[in-house]
Order: structure tokens, then sequence, then C-alpha cells
């Protein structure tokens, strides 16, 4: 089990929280060989939400939902970040790795110039549950070298600001505890908060980052906006807003998001995001002619 760091409420001191711009209900498709999820960023909101691409949230047990997994499919030009919630995923790909994504860890890849991988199921039976969160990659780096990373439950830093309130640390900074995960261009954070009982959570947030929250255990509220289950908030961008303050008379359960937009053009076709129309011809070609990997 992750250690968890008791740590004083005021050193994220929200003077002027933000307000909800507008919820977002995810929309159920499917991806992968089958596998079911609900798609709550999708292209329309790339512009918006930059330097986030897509969010899915997957969670079933009804082992046809998730049992074909994602076999073998390419990537180029962002990183992939999966959170697994419940249940056991196998990663391989092209570059040699392979690790077993399980309760509570994070796999943050780097598709870079291009990576080939699956993701399959390791059980038979039983719950499956995460998110898999698409980054962006500035121009400068789409072409860098991929890498791959496992976090392991107990490897993810843990904070209690109050007694209500735990918030995991998979990327960025919270309350002076940092993230696993850090990166100086797009300046990822991602909490997951969860509330066991009536409570509030405040983040500093930089004014010119995007974020947004996906609420997926309970309700809470954002400045008296009720957040309902399954739904995102996009949160206004607002210069005079220091932060977010998120609460809750119930238990419940929401990922926080921000990061710094890269404000470049985004191109993208199925598994390739780059910045032109070229960029993407060529991905397809490099990856129909084997040099993707």
């Amino acid at each position: 089990m992750s250690q968890t760091t008791r740590v004083d409420q005021s050193a994220e001191t929200v003077t002027h929280s933000r307000n909800v711009e507008r919820l977002v209900a995810g929309q159920p498709t499917s991806d992968g060989a089958g596998v079911r999820l609900t798609r709550v960023i999708t292209q329309h909101l790339q512009r918006r939400l930059d330097p986030y691409l897509m969010l899915d949230a997957f969670g079933s047990d009804n082992p046809d939902d998730y049992i074909a997994g994602f076999p073998n499919h390419p990537h180029r030009g962002f990183e992939t970040i999966t959170y697994m919630i419940a249940g056991r995923m196998r990663h391989n790909d092209s570059r040699g790795n392979e690790g077993i994504l399980q309760n509570g860890g994070v796999q943050w890849m780097t598709a870079g110039r291009g990576i080939i991988h699956s993701e399959l199921p390791e059980q038979e039976a039983g719950v499956m549950e995460g998110f898999q969160l698409w980054l962006n990659l500035p121009a400068n780096e789409k072409m860098g070298e991929p890498a791959y990373k496992d976090i392991q439950n107990d490897d993810i830093a843990e904070i209690q600001p109050n007694t209500n309130v735990k918030a995991r640390v998979i990327a960025g900074a919270s309350h002076g505890v940092s993230g696993a995960i850090q990166h100086p261009v797009t300046q990822p954070l991602y909490l997951d908060v969860h509330f066991s009982g009536p409570g509030h959570f405040g983040q500093s947030l930089k004014p010119d980052h995007n974020a947004f929250i996906f609420v997926y255990r309970g309700a809470v509220t954002v400045n008296g906006k009720n957040v309902p289950l399954k739904h995102m908030a996009i949160l206004e961008n607002d210069p005079q807003a220091d932060g977010v303050v998120i609460e809750t008379d119930d238990a419940a359960k929401l990922i926080l998001i921000a990061g710094r937009p890269l404000k470049e053009p985004i191109a993208q076709y199925g598994p390739f995001v780059m910045n032109t129309q070229q960029e993407i011809i060529q991905a397809v070609t490099d990856f129909q002619e084997g040099r993707l990997n």
C-alpha cells in the first residue's frame, strides 16, 4: 500500500476558485478488439483542453466488455497515461518492454517517433476499471526516442490534507508533494482525489493552464456548481483564479487534470498525432513499410 503523508491544507491555499465552464458527459464507444469504454475527451475538445488529446474511462465486471483487450497497434507523436484502478493488463511493445499494469498502478508511455504495443487482460473475470489519457508532445519532441515507465501502486505518493480527503499524486505536485512524473514543457498535473465523507480539497493552478475534473464515484461541487457522476467539468480559465476548490457532502472520487497548453497545430489520424497533414501521411507510410519502430 502507498504510504499516506499528512500535509497542511494551507499549502494549497486558493483565494479565488475557478468556476465550471461546462459539463461534458462521456460517449459510450468501443476500441481495440471491442473493449467497451466511455470517451470523455473527443477530438472537438482537443483545442480547449490542450495539451490533452483524449480521455477514456473504462469499467466493467463483465469479461465480454474487456477480454479481447488491445492487440498490437501503433502510436506516434504523443504520450499515453494508463491508470488502473482495478484489474490487470499486460503490456508488450516493439522496444522490448513488458510489464503488468495492476491495481493502483500507472503506465506512462512516450510514443515519440513510433512504437507498436499491445495491452491485453491478465484476468478472465472480475472488475477491470481505469482511465487512459493522451498527452500531446511539443513539435520538437514528437520524433524523439520512445520511452516506457511502469509506476506501481506503492510508488505513487498519497497525501491527506484533512480528515476526509486523500489524494494520489500521479504527476505534477500537490501540497508540496511531487508525483512520479514531471514534464517541463506540458507540466502535467494528475491527481486522484478521494473523499470518504463531507469535505473540501483545494489545488492551486496556474491561470494559463487548462484544467478539468472527471467524477467517477458520487458527486461534487465546484463553486456551487454540481458535477454529477460520470461527468467531466471543464474548469473556466480565469486570470483572477489561483486554483480550484472541490467540495462534497458525501463520499466521492474524481481525477483532477491540468497542464500547460502547447498552442501548436494538431493533426490527428487515429493513433498518430502530429502538427501537419504531411507528417501524418509520413507516419502512416512509415507504419505500413515497417519503419515505425
